[in-house]
Formats: structure tokens, sequence, C-alpha cells
């Protein structure tokens, strides 16, 4: 079997599991520019260890068959042949039946005349090769060090995500790969898909034909297309992302947010006729007709199940926000109908926090997103029901938010989002909620303003760059900032320590050619 058929079906049999309590705080150790901030870094008294072309990979038997790939990724990072062996000395040890306790994502990290690391599972395994990689130069060649280091790590929180809107601003499958590559470095686990808004439906259905034939003709500015994901290009990306240990969430927005979904099937509409597709840029300007009950109900359950046989991960995300002129009654049917056709798939409903309003399966999540604490009402109503949550408030996790006035990408209804600010912030205090009650956090980036001069409507397609050169430029530095929030303890972040670490990641990024925003927040090394 392959690594990613192999680490596919290791999804399927599990699910996001809940975290230890958060670890003490992080001993000194000057100099190494680690980002998420480790559980227990020290730098003791030992020996650099020096990779050349002779240094070997020492892989045991009895361990998963994708380490061979983590291997290759080693190879690829350093530019040595590091051919592996099942026993004798070597330079490197790759160890995934370590102590149970380490748990699914933690991992030892050791480097002492030779590097030890060492998990209990494969994708712990995986989280500090991560870890390995930021040890190592920029760009392969040349001399190849690291320095002693004994590194303990395991996450805070379960759930560390980012989101990618693919319905206002259509991004091909490679650059979503690319975003994907780059997410997982920096131990975001759940890749959260945005994939149906006003502006565009990007997944085949079935059952509803025109869904990609007219509801993917549209973007946030322009027609054309159609723009949407086969269903054999969801599976590659599903696969890709599991390799990196990352389950994708898909996002079927409803009963708001249904523009495309309403052009292309007549019956979604009070008057029993489809609406044209919608190429704006506003928000709040459709709504499923709930009177419908049977041909809404009808759409939710086929959808639904047609989406999660593509999508083997544990939750649907239903979307739930901004519904404009629905009756309490009417919302919370909703909510019921969509939360049965989750679990009839056997997946667990997550949505936006304004679907604590309706009724909850059990093991639901609800995702925080208002600014400045709003809405804290609506997110008592969905813990009352059991459910957990995720912390994506909109004044520091939102990565469409301008960095300042003078940033050509994003929009500032939110405020500006600054890197401090991304960082700066504490999950507990937030609303006042127990570690136990959080899910973990997660990083949206909507594309409905992805063009310069973004604070006026656009008028030509010129001001539109590539997708990834808007997501390169709202995503760094932001997102390393975000994902040490969610994976490193609240006694183990400072901010002046944050921007000393991050500093050396320009020239990792400069090698992968991010084009990275340039904060004057930070003094940038090189």
């Amino acid at each position: 079997m392959s690594p990613r058929l192999a680490l596919v079906g290791l999804l399927l049999a599990v699910s996001l599991p809940a975290c230890a309590s958060a670890p003490e705080r992080p001993s000194a150790a000057p100099g190494l520019a680690l980002v998420p901030q480790p559980a227990s870094v020290t730098r003791p008294e030992g020996s650099a260890v020096r990779l050349d072309a002779g240094s070997v990979i020492l892989i045991g038997p009895g361990q998963p068959e994708e380490i061979q790939a983590f291997a290759g990724q080693l190879r690829e990072v350093t530019g040595l042949p590091l051919p592996v062996r099942e026993s004798g000395e070597a330079a490197i040890t790759l160890d995934a039946l370590g102590p149970a306790e380490l748990g699914r994502e933690g991992y030892l990290l050791k480097a002492d005349g030779r590097i030890t690391l060492r998990a209990h599972t494969a994708e712990g395994l995986f989280r500090g090769l991560q870890t390995l990689r930021q040890l190592l130069p920029a760009r392969p060649g040349g001399q190849v060090s690291v320095p002693a280091v004994d590194v303990s790590d395991r996450p805070r929180f379960a759930y560390r995500a980012v989101m990618l809107d693919v319905a206002r601003r259509f991004v091909p499958v490679e650059q979503v790969k690319r975003f994907i590559d780059q997410a997982a470095q920096y131990k975001i686990n759940v890749f959260h898909w945005h994939l149906t808004d006003d502006q565009g439906w990007r997944v085949p259905v079935e059952g509803y034909p025109a869904l990609t034939g007219v509801g993917a003709s549209t973007q946030a500015g322009w027609r054309g297309g159609p723009w949407f994901y086969t269903a054999q290009e969801i599976r590659d990306v599903v696969a890709y992302a599991a390799a990196r240990y990352m389950t994708v969430v898909p996002e079927i927005d409803g009963p708001g947010h249904t523009a495309a979904a309403m052009a292309s099937v007549p019956e979604l509409n009070c008057s029993g006729r489809a609406r044209e597709p919608y190429q704006g840029f506003d928000v709040k300007v459709s709504v499923l007709c709930l009177k419908n009950t049977e041909a809404v109900g009808r759409f939710v359950s086929t959808v639904f199940h047609e989406v999660s046989a593509l999508f083997p991960g544990p939750y649907l995300h239903i979307g739930g926000d901004e519904v404009p002129s629905t009756t309490a009654a009417d919302y919370a049917a909703y909510i019921r109908t969509a939360g049965e056709a989750v679990t009839a798939n056997g997946k667990r409903v997550i949505g936006w926090h304004q679907i604590g309003e309706g009724p909850l399966p059990p093991g639901s999540a609800v995702q925080y997103w208002a600014p400045d604490g709003e809405d804290s009402d609506l997110v008592a109503k969905a813990l009352a029901q059991g459910a957990k949550v995720v912390l994506s408030p909109a004044d520091r996790a939102y990565l469409d938010m301008k960095y300042a006035a003078d940033t050509p990408y994003g929009l500032r209804w939110a405020g500006f989002v600054p890197v401090e600010k991304a960082y700066a912030w504490e999950p507990t205090e937030l609303l006042g909620l127990r570690e136990e009650q959080i899910l973990g956090v997660a990083a949206p980036l909507w594309s409905d303003r992805a063009y310069q001069d973004s604070t006026s409507l656009p008028t030509s397609h010129e001001q539109y760059p590539e997708p990834s050169v808007y997501l390169d430029h709202m995503a760094f530095p932001r997102l390393p900032a975000l994902a040490e929030v969610g994976w490193s303890s609240a006694d183990s972040r400072d901010w002046d320590g944050f921007r000393s670490r991050l500093s050396p990641h320009a020239a990792r990024w400069e090698a992968q050619g991010i084009g990275f925003h340039r904060s004057r927040e930070i003094e940038w090394a090189g």
C-alpha cells in the first residue's frame, strides 16, 4: 500500500483526539528559531551534528511504511543522499514506535553527536520532522550542521486549522497543494476548504449537475469558467493532505451564502425559478427558500451524502452564518435538517457559531468568528448542547484582514490585523472558556477581496494577482503566528521571543518562493 493510501485509511479509522493538558514553560534555548515554540527545548553541552555525503538514516524493522517518505524529505532539504539502513550506526535515527505517553502528535528530538527523532506514531514523527527541518539550513547544499538540542513536544489543542476560500476566488489544485505544504510546516493539522458560497460552487454533485454547470461559472468579479474541482482532483488533494497528516474539512455553506446553488437549482427559490448567477462582492445576498422544506431537505441530503463520500475526515462544515430575513423557527429547522444529514453519513457537525441557535447533534463543534467577543450568547447556547468551540476571532485570526492601511490586499471591517495582534491573544480569555471547551483554533483566509487596491471595487481584472501571490502575502507571517497560538502552551509564548524566532524564517520562505509580507514589526534576518 502506498504511504498516501495508508494515511487516508488512518484518517478514516480515527478522529481528532483531545490533547493532554498544557506542558510546562520551555527552558531557554537561545539561537533556535523554532516555530511553533516546543513544549520543552534546551541546549545541552553536547556536540553539534554534522551531516555529509556519508551520513546514513536508521529506520529499524517494524516501522510504519510512510517513514521512508520522511527520509526523502530530509534528502530534499539537505541535498545529501542519506541512504536508509535497518541496523548499525547512523547520523539520524527515525523511530515511530516510541512511548505511548507521547500521544498521537508528541515527539522527542535529541541532537548530540547524532540525531534521534522518536514518536509513538508516524504522525508524531512527522510533527517532529518539521522541527528538525527548522534546525537545518534554509537551502540545500553546503555544510549541514544541527546544533546540540533536546526537545520534548506535543500540541496544546487537537484542532489547528487554516481555511481557504475557493468559492469567491478559485484556486487551482497545484496552488491548493502548495498552500497545504506551507501550512504543514507549522504543524497545522486541518485544512478547512470553503467550497461553496454566493460567488461559486466548486464541488461536483451527480444528483445536481447544474451546480458545476451553472454554479461554477462565477467568481467575485467576473464570469467564465466553469471553475470547480473534479471528484478525482478532490481525492487527490485529500490524499495529498493526508500524507502531511492534515485532515480536510469541506464546507457546504447554508442556508445563506447560497446564490450559486440557487442559480443552479430552481426549486431552492421560492419563485421556483433559478436566480441569476452572482459575481458581486456583497454578503447577505441570498438564503434558501426554507418554506420549500421537501426540496431543501432533498438537496441537503443528496449534497452531504456525495460530499461525505469524497472526504474521509470526521467533520462536515455546514456554514450557518449571515442568514438574512429568516425566522428563528425556519433557521432552527434547517440546522436540524443539516445536522441529521451530516450524522446520517457518519460525520460530525461543525459550523459557524450562529448554529448554536439550532439543535446540534452530539459531538458538534462551532467555529467562533465574531470580533471583540460579540455573540457570546450563541457560543453559550452551543456549549449548553455539549458542543466544543473552534476559535477564529476575525480581529485576530482572519488572514484576509489588512495588516495596515498601506498593504495592497484585504479588508478592514474587523480592524487591521498586524502580526502582533494575530499572535498576542489567549484562547481561554477570549470568551471566558475553559481549556476543555476549546477544540482548537483556525485561521480563515477569505478571498472576496483578492485584488489590489481592495478598499474599493475593482475596475480591471489586471488588479487580480495569481491566487498564490495573494495567499502568500496574507498568510505569511500571520499563519505561523496563529499556528503557535494553537500548538504552544500559554505560558511559553511571548511576543518579543516570537519575533526573534520568526525573523530567520524569512530565508526559508524566500528559498521556497513564498512572497511574504515584510512586516515592519519584525526585524527580518538577511
